[in-house]
């Protein structure tokens, strides 16, 4: 048995498998959607990157905090959010978890301790610090979970925060989802030092640098650093390298790599498959227990979409909810 699997049963195994694979089948159903019309405004897919949120929240706990950015579908579902409601706030319904007006970029859920997705690049780690301090001022054994794009990392806010977090020794841990590309510019020619993880040590912040293409590394990397944060030590900062098959957005093209470079990820990298290749190893899994979870994420998406089309549109009159008027 191989150092990370020693560490997980079977049925620990199992679920994540089924998490992976319902987000990838979420997202491939979020894009025919898209293309049929059914889902406006920008989208912007987690296929690829499914074992980074996976791995992080298996070592989290309820009371945990979660924020990230617009890139966000993968963690309302590892979140424990109900596929169905994130669907259905894609496809603009009163189903969804914003009423259909926030779309993917801006949806929550209090209930899950998950404060959104957020649009603005870097927004979210400032409010991710303001999290952390919320969750130490209440004593409250929770840390906060932000994670943020290789993009984000360049962002003077994010610097403010983490020196906030490492003089107030906030319960805060940082993610930088390193997909190797910002938008259309690859790491390499937006970054004079590409190893973003060393950006948390000049603030005194425990850094590393984690394989994001395999949960069980994730996995571990995440327990040592919540055991960090959880003892009172402070923040701690991960970069996790992953890769995304789709484009930055679903208007992205993604010319700006080549067709061999993104085969060559999902033919040896893929990180649902290469889990299911040491479930069977390990675990001596069956053919028929993974059929058993396919179908069931078949049936569960089948409800998703359902849902999403047969929930009412909002009233005009939520227009007028929700928002805050000044005097």
């Amino acid at each position: 048995m191989t150092q990370f699997a020693s560490k997980i049963s079977k049925v620990d195994a199992l679920k994540f498998y089924e998490d992976m694979l319902l987000i990838r089948r979420f997202e491939e159903r979020s894009a025919q959607l898209y293309g049929m019309g059914l889902i406006g405004g920008f989208c912007h897919l987690y296929i690829g990157q499914e074992a980074v949120v996976v791995g992080i929240q298996s070592v989290l706990k309820p009371e945990d905090a979660v924020i990230t950015a617009y890139r966000d579908h993968g963690h309302m579902l590892a979140c424990g959010m109900n596929p169905k409601g994130v669907m259905a706030e894609l496809t603009g319904r009163i189903g969804g978890f914003s009423k259909g007006k926030g779309g993917s970029m801006h949806m929550f859920s209090r209930e899950k301790n998950f404060y959104g997705g957020h649009g603005i690049v870097g927004a979210q780690v400032p409010l991710g610090a303001g999290l952390a301090f919320a969750l130490k001022y209440k004593e409250s054994d929770g840390i906060s979970v932000t994670y943020m794009g290789d993009g984000a990392a360049h962002q003077g806010q994010v610097y403010e925060s983490f020196n906030m977090a490492s003089l107030w020794k906030l319960p805060a841990l940082f993610i930088i989802e390193n997909n190797q590309y910002a938008m259309g510019t690859s790491v390499a020619r937006s970054s004079s030092v590409p190893d973003l993880y060393v950006r948390g040590q000049g603030f005194g912040i425990p850094s590393k640098q984690v394989d994001g293409m395999d949960i069980l590394k994730v996995r571990d990397a995440a327990a040592e650093a919540v055991a960090h944060i959880r003892s009172g030590k402070g923040p701690y900062l991960l970069e996790i390298k992953t890769y995304r098959y789709r484009g930055h957005s679903m208007s992205d093209p993604g010319n700006y790599r080549t067709k061999d470079e993104v085969e060559s990820f999902k033919n040896t990298r893929d990180p649902i498959q290469n889990f299911l290749d040491v479930m069977k190893k390990e675990f001596n899994v069956s053919d028929a227990e993974v059929e058993a979870i396919e179908n069931r994420v078949k049936d569960v998406m089948k409800e998703v979409v359902d849902f999403s089309k047969e929930s009412p549109e909002p009233d005009v009159s939520e227009l007028y909810t929700d928002i805050l008027i000044g005097e």
